[in-house]
């Protein structure tokens, strides 16, 4: 039965990738440049919460990019990529990896719900593709940064979380981020700032302004519009929104949130069926500089 099940959850991923970008009713708001010569494209998708179907779409931005002459496109994923479909859900995220792996995701990235299935510890020693907040205690297992050589750039990576109505307990985030800056030398640094609250992460861009390529914030799941270039070159926007079923709440049934603000009894998140949505942002990289040019949004539906 396990064999079976293995062989079926392969076959959907490779149906997934398979399914050309353009097929259904798509409502995409985004807009690429007529030319990316010479650039380096970060292409950034967040809380997939298993909607392993749109991965296709990922996969045909990432060879838009390339047709317009990008010099490397970067694919980096963030946090609640494991619950959602039952073949991921199934796998207990599995899948969601090993269509990342297919698509091409160079680094993945996590936040608040990193222990939330412990058998990930072991995993997160052996992968280095794989990063937990930096500024957790240094007690806890994995790594919160590296540098990757992707062969025409390298990269360094780093992700930390905020500690407004989030994690008192975790390292100072600009002193954090200040350590590892000294440390990691590379043509790109990229930060995923996983925090609540919008000031925090609009201080941590103003911090690290022309010191990193690009910073983004993660973990509300919704969207902001404010996008940005700052005065040094670095780029930001406040949140990326999420990736999953768009009749939800977060991801989660509507029916189900809406229960547990009456007072009713809390339970396991189920992610409803439906039409899903993919959003995320591009971030254009002057391969020269080491800095950004511009910041776009990207709402696939």
């Amino acid at each position: 039965m396990r064999k079976f099940l293995a062989t079926l959850l392969a076959l959907v991923m490779t149906l997934a990738l398979m399914v050309p970008a353009s097929w259904g009713e798509n409502k995409e708001t985004y807009q690429l440049p007529d030319s990316l010569e010479g650039k380096t494209v970060i292409l950034h998708t967040n809380d997939v919460h298993g909607a392993i179907d749109k991965y296709a779409k990922v996969a045909a931005l990432r060879d838009e990019c390339y047709d317009k002459g990008a010099h490397q496109v970067i694919l980096l994923d963030a946090g609640d990529y494991s619950q959602g479909s039952p073949y991921v859900s199934l796998s207990k995220g599995a899948t969601a990896l090993d269509m990342m792996a297919l698509v091409g995701y160079d680094v993945i990235t996590l936040g608040n719900h990193t222990w939330g299935k412990m058998q990930i510890t072991d995993y997160l020693e052996e992968n280095r593709y794989i990063l937990r907040p930096a500024n957790f205690s240094p007690r806890t297992p994995g790594r919160g940064c590296g540098v990757y050589d992707l062969g025409r750039v390298q990269v360094a990576v780093m992700v930390l979380i905020g500690r407004c109505d989030l994690a008192w307990g975790a390292d100072n985030p600009f002193t954090a981020a200040d350590r590892l800056l000294e440390r990691d030398a590379a043509d790109f640094t990229l930060v995923d700032f996983h925090a609540e609250a919008t000031s925090e992460k609009l201080a941590l861009g103003w911090y690290l302004d022309g010191r990193v390529s690009a910073l983004w914030g993660t973990h509300t799941h919704v969207p902001t519009a404010d996008e940005r270039v700052y005065p040094k070159g670095t780029g930001y926007i406040t949140d990326l929104g999420m990736t999953g079923p768009i009749e939800s709440v977060l991801g989660v049934e509507s029916a189900q949130s809406v229960e547990s603000f009456l007072g009713g009894l809390p339970g396991r998140y189920r992610s409803p069926d439906g039409p899903c949505k993919l959003q995320g942002a591009i971030f254009t990289l002057d391969s020269a500089t080491g800095l950004c040019t511009a910041v776009e949004r990207v709402d696939i539906r």
